[in-house]
């Protein structure tokens, strides 16, 4: 009888809690069984690590082999686990040192002729791996990810090659870390834009402290124009921003180039999307799009043609910044802490107020239409703007517009003046820090209540109107916040949906 331990880790959202494997030879007839809440594709795992032990050369034990994957009340899902119980029957049947195993986690699906294949979420699994000093035996397919993250990451093609490299009779090299580029070019310019003066303002008010915005105006005005070019006005990820986003494309297969993964994202959902579809979910919960969109910009054009509860689910995770989903046997966590723009028309053919069109919807219509975002979601919103038809000579002509680059440089101070006063972007400022962060005199604050009773604003609405004042206040260079900025950030908060 003998027993052989390998260090694994799963996959519970974007966290990845350490396994082991154990697997323990016994006398009595031959058997494979793997217990630890082990659903179905790790339970086929013994069908596979049978065929690869076999097809790599290696005898396979004729006794009772028993499989533990620990802690037992953990879910447990994938193929991932396949190499470590592969490595361990090897280590159990005295092909293998136990002690090569120490220190090492192990990744890996195996196809039957021992070739392993790749396998997602390796990147959460390298960062706790990196804080509990182990190396990781990894894919060659799939080491790219985790590389990122660890310096300690070794690229295996088959069984042969980490059983080899366990021996220490062929060292695999450890797999080098890619370097990001250069910051290419992201989304559109806004020298593309031609006019729209306030929009664009508000657009940069919104790069500048992280803001949500909605703009509202008639088809064909430049709304997802606009929207498109908020992500060249943000600054690139830092090392921790671009890890978080990084690890959330891991766990739906499809990693970040190493050219873009200081980029921040851009997600935008359909709006016949579901809820789970937003959130995420499923089975297994897969991260959905408010996190696909985390540090980066959530759009959500046509806004009031979602459904009022995938609206009402965004809730949540724009104040906390997360987003939880419950199981029977689980509760996952993703992060969701994104930047808010949505699109919308000021009526349900389009063209209210528009010098260009006419517009027949009655007066219970639009009332209709501007219901179907409620309130407490308007609330959420930091700027409201209209975006109006531009007159036809402006079209004419090279743009003179200002660029992207332009705009993104004052976003990028205003920006740092954030970092270095209280560490976060002012939209996330807590309410106890604002009025110190903010300084106001006596006439400013005399303007803010006098506009809130007058606006009917929330205290919610109140701490966000300063929060604009203080990135208006940031790009103006300012140490405070003054009634100009206030006014400013005011006029931004009408609600176009009111």
């Amino acid at each position: 009888m003998s027993i052989g331990i390998v260090n694994s880790r799963a996959l519970l959202g974007i966290d990845a809690p350490r396994v082991r494997v154990e697997v323990f030879l016994s006398g009595g007839l031959p058997s494979f069984s793997v217990s630890g809440m082990a659903e179905t594709a790790v339970r086929e795992s013994k069908d596979r690590v049978r065929g690869a032990i076999i097809n790599s050369g290696f005898p396979f034990p004729q006794e009772r082999i028993t499989v533990s994957l620990g802690p037992a009340d953990m879910p447990k899902a994938g193929g991932r686990f396949d190499l470590a119980i592969a490595l361990g029957i090897l280590a159990a049947s005295r092909h293998l040192p136990q002690s090569a195993l120490d220190g090492v986690e192990c990744y890996g699906e195996l196809g039957l002729d021992g070739d392993l294949k790749p396998v997602g979420g390796l990147l959460t699994a390298a960062l706790k791996a990196r804080e509990a000093g182990a190396a990781m035996l990894v894919p060659a397919a799939s080491a790219a990810e985790p590389a990122f993250a660890h310096d300690r990451v070794f690229p295996a093609a088959s069984l042969n090659d980490a059983a080899a490299h366990l021996k220490g009779t062929t060292r695999i090299p450890q797999a080098d870390r890619t370097p990001a580029c250069e910051r290419g070019a992201t989304g559109d310019d806004l020298e593309a834009v031609r006019g729209q003066a306030r929009p664009k303002r508000a657009l940069e008010i919104a790069a500048a402290g992280g803001h949500n915005l909605l703009l509202s105006g008639s088809p064909g005005t430049g709304k997802s124009l606009l929207a498109r070019c908020l992500p060249g006005l943000l600054p690139e990820l830092n090392d921790e921003e671009a890890l978080d986003v990084l690890a959330v494309e891991s766990l739906l297969g499809s990693p970040t180039s190493p050219g873009s993964w200081r980029q921040p994202p851009f997600r935008s959902p359909h709006h016949t999307a579901s809820a789970a579809a937003l959130v995420g979910g499923g089975a297994g919960p897969q991260p959905g799009e408010i996190s696909r969109a985390h540090c980066g910009v959530l759009f959500l054009d046509e806004l009031p043609e979602f459904s009022r509860h995938v609206l009402e689910v965004l809730r949540e995770p724009l104040e906390n910044g997360r987003i939880c989903i419950a199981r029977a046997n689980a509760q996952i966590v993703f992060p969701a802490r994104f930047q808010l723009v949505a699109a919308m028309n000021p009526c349900p053919c389009g063209y209210l107020g528009d010098s260009q069109g006419q517009c027949r919807c009655s007066g219970e219509r639009v009332a209709n239409y501007r219901a179907r975002i409620s309130g407490p979601l308007l609330d959420r919103i930091d700027l409201t703007i209209d975006v109006e038809r531009q007159k036809a000579a402006v079209f004419r002509g090279p743009s003179r517009e200002e660029g992207s680059a332009a705009v993104a440089v004052r976003v990028a101070n205003a920006r740092r003046r954030q970092t270095e006063r209280q560490g976060t972007v002012n939209a996330r400022i807590p309410a106890a820090m604002l009025d110190d962060v903010a300084a106001l005199d006596h006439t400013s604050w005399a303007l803010l209540e006098n506009a809130a009773d007058t606006l009917g604003l929330s205290a919610r609405g109140m701490h966000r109107t300063l929060r604009v004042a203080r990135s208006v206040a940031d790009l103006a260079g300012c140490e405070a916040v003054e009634a100009p900025h206030v006014a400013e950030a005011l006029s931004f908060r009408a609600s176009a949906a009111a």
